[in-house]
């Protein structure tokens, strides 16, 4: 049994200020007390939260140039290595949680007895020459696509991913068009439905975006509403992603220190993708009420590496969102998005005790999440 006195403490979705006392055993939350810590030499001056949750991650990506076109030529031995580096990484970071939505050869999916807290889906299922192609997912047809939704729930995957348009990081493919017809798309979601597992869309293209809400998916990746005069998120599509209740994960977040390639700041161009155009999509889905969570796209090049995410919810609140908001979008709201609000994501009597403490008040000012001063996992100290 292990007592964490914290002098204030965020429950997933409120700050209190006037702190509590956290108890755990075996790995799980066993009682909450806010407002009570009769032992104030004991009392830990920071902020007690839930461990945060990045709900968009490659963990078989390291971080370097061109980290996804080099994932078809490696060997096993090197994604083993690649992914309990990147998980160690995130650890440090205080995230306890990860979606993976980038798989290649099973390599997460086959590992996931060993990494309890991964959340995987195998490699995205695309179009031939789509999106991300080299991941294996390549598919064309209902019922070729109702197929690899099979596979992926039988080799055990928590959630299916769908390239709905192309993406800037493969040459040739389009970020302001949709890849899968009406039908293709339709089919993923009604098997992935009737066999129990969330779809999420990779989604630039604004008409990708409209085509997964019809469809019905779970969640939609990025949602930058790219249209062949540039990125825009307007106030129709907004409120029908509110209205809808689908998560979205706008995978804000880099390392400032790293100077991206022109060659990819060009392509990022091209698809009207600036920082100001991301930012502001994300103010505008905030103020619709739209129901956001957080995801890094952490693994795929220097600029985007593992264990960013606290970057991630700083620039949603340097969007607009309120810090409060922001926390629960890395907390309880990305439990729900990733299936696991009934363990994850609260300081909860019975919730999993993985947690982290921060040096600050992180609705006050939300960089102190890049300070952590205990990560703990199943109520063990990770870190430091």
């Amino acid at each position: 049994m292990a007592t964490i006195r914290a002098s204030r403490i965020f429950d997933g979705e409120r700050l209190h200020r006037e702190g509590g006392v956290v108890v755990t055993t075996d790995g799980r939350i066993t009682d909450v007390r806010i407002g009570d810590h009769p032992d104030p030499a004991r009392l830990i001056d920071g902020t007690l939260l839930p461990g945060l949750i990045d709900c968009h991650i490659h963990l078989c990506a390291d971080a370097g140039p061109g980290a996804l076109d080099r994932l078809p030529d490696a060997t096993a031995n090197e994604l083993t290595s690649t992914i309990e580096r990147s998980l160690r990484t995130h650890l440090q970071a205080g995230v306890n949680t990860v979606r993976d939505l980038g798989d290649i050869r099973n390599a997460v999916l086959s590992r996931r007895e060993l990494m309890p807290n991964v959340i995987a889906s195998g490699s995205p299922l695309t179009t031939p020459g789509g999106h991300c192609w080299f991941l294996g997912g390549e598919v064309r047809g209902p019922e070729a696509v109702r197929r690899a939704v099979c596979d992926r729930v039988s080799q055990g995957a928590d959630v299916v991913k769908v390239m709905a348009s192309g993406g800037v990081l493969t040459p040739g493919t389009d970020t302001a068009g949709t890849q899968f017809t009406d039908e293709e798309l339709g089919a993923a979601v009604d098997e992935a439905h009737r066999l129990g597992l969330p779809v999420t869309a990779h989604a630039h293209a604004r008409a990708a975006v409209w085509q997964a809400l019809r469809a019905g998916v779970d969640g939609i990746e990025h949602c930058t509403s790219v249209t062949s005069s540039g990125a825009h998120v307007d106030d129709e599509l907004a409120a029908a992603l509110a209205n809808s209740g689908v998560a979205v994960c706008p995978t804000l977040g880099s390392d400032p220190a790293v100077v991206v390639p022109p060659e990819v700041l060009a392509m990022a161009a091209r698809a009207g993708l600036t920082q100001a155009i991301l930012q502001d999509g994300v103010a505008r889905l905030s103020r619709a009420g739209v129901r956001i969570v957080a995801g890094s796209d952490g693994g795929i090049g220097p600029a985007k590496p593992h264990g960013l995410l606290p970057r991630t919810l700083q620039e949603y609140v340097d969007s607009g969102m309120d810090p409060t908001a922001a926390l629960a979008a890395g907390t309880v709201r990305a439990a729900e998005a990733c299936g696991v609000s009934e363990r994850k994501g609260r300081i909860r009597a019975g919730f999993d005790a993985d947690l982290l403490i921060v040096d600050g008040d992180p609705v006050a000012d939300i960089t102190t999440l890049r300070r952590p001063m205990s990560v703990y996992l199943a109520g063990a100290v990770v870190h430091p």
